[in-house]
């Protein structure tokens, strides 16, 4: 198989369907040449359809076996029930796993993929800590698919405040925070860019209809997401003074991204707030150095309480 077969394969998994002069640019070849490279995808059993129409195309289909040179049965098993794995658990490289598995899902033949979903109903993890609030994997799926394929969706939607209302948007990332997913996508109702958490995500429905990729403001969805939420309102504030530079806070610390900002060169300011006590006394002990608090009196008080029974367990 050449370079450019190769790339060719690629493309055709990264989206539903290409035109036959869209992937010709792509290439830098010319729509005869990229016949012939089908055809060569074809001989060594990759299913490419043909899709009819005014432009014609081509789209990677399910098949009845693998590929060859690709994966066996075992590998194909093996890699999709890593990757749901990784999708929920590994920090970092969720959204990477996700585009991975729905191209991986994409050409699955039925006997794997019935395998695959035996797999993940018949295994379990043990919790070891309240996560709080998870994401459907079937949710999770079928958005980054979306998100791929800049597919306008639908869906109902819960406020913090428990007000429900339906949404349309054009989906553009999933950003994964700790134990909690978001949804960056542009509200086509209100015009703006909206952050939508995936527990609160109900109704979804896919449109089909595709819209050009808007681009994210500042080109970085987590950073962008990150800043939204820190400020966002909380229920409880709280924000400590750290006697440390922000670099070594930053280093010792997970999930705080924006919410660290510097005083000076030996000072720093960790805004901890959240709509949880238990949340924000475990971002203050995980501070690497002494701070000063400014917080609320519930949180002041909940503080107090879990340092009193730590006393009290230590004798």
């Amino acid at each position: 198989m050449t370079g450019r077969t190769l790339r060719l394969l690629s493309l055709l998994q990264t989206r539903r369907e290409w035109s036959g002069s869209e992937l010709a640019d792509r290439l830098g070849v010319t729509v005869r040449t990229v016949r012939r490279d089908v055809d060569r995808l074809r001989d060594l059993g990759y299913p490419v359809d043909s899709v009819r129409g005014h432009a014609g195309g081509y789209r990677l289909a399910a098949g009845t076996d693998l590929p060859p040179l690709l994966l066996d049965d075992e590998e194909a098993v093996a890699i999709a029930v890593a990757l749901r794995t990784a999708a929920g658990g590994l920090t970092g490289i969720e959204e990477t796993a996700l585009r991975a598995l729905a191209k991986l899902e994409q050409v699955l033949p039925r006997r794997l993929r019935t395998r695959v979903a035996a797999l993940q109903a018949s295994v379990a993890g043990i919790a070891w800590e309240d996560r709080g609030p998870r994401a459907d994997p079937v949710l999770l799926g079928a958005l980054a698919v979306a998100c791929r394929d800049h597919e306008l969706l639908t869906f109902d939607y819960t406020t913090r405040g428990g007000a429900a209302a339906a949404r349309r948007v054009e989906p553009r990332h999933l950003v994964a925070s700790g134990a909690l997913w978001y949804l960056l996508a542009h509200d086509t109702d209100k015009d703006d860019w909206r952050i939508f958490r995936l527990d609160r995500i109900t109704g979804l429905t896919p449109t089909g209809h595709r819209v050009p990729a808007r681009p994210v403001p500042g080109d970085d969805p987590a950073a962008f997401v990150a800043a939204r939420l820190s400020a966002a309102p909380t229920r409880h504030r709280a924000l400590a003074t750290v006697r440390a530079p922000v670099d070594q806070v930053r280093a010792g610390t997970r999930n705080l991204g924006t919410r660290i900002r510097p005083i000076d060169e030996s000072t720093c300011l960790v805004d901890a707030s959240d709509d949880s006590l238990t949340r924000i006394a475990q971002t203050l002990a995980g501070l690497p150095a002494d701070y000063t608090l400014d917080a609320d009196p519930d949180v002041l008080s909940h503080l107090r309480t879990s340092a009193h029974h730590t006393l009290h367990a230590t004798g």
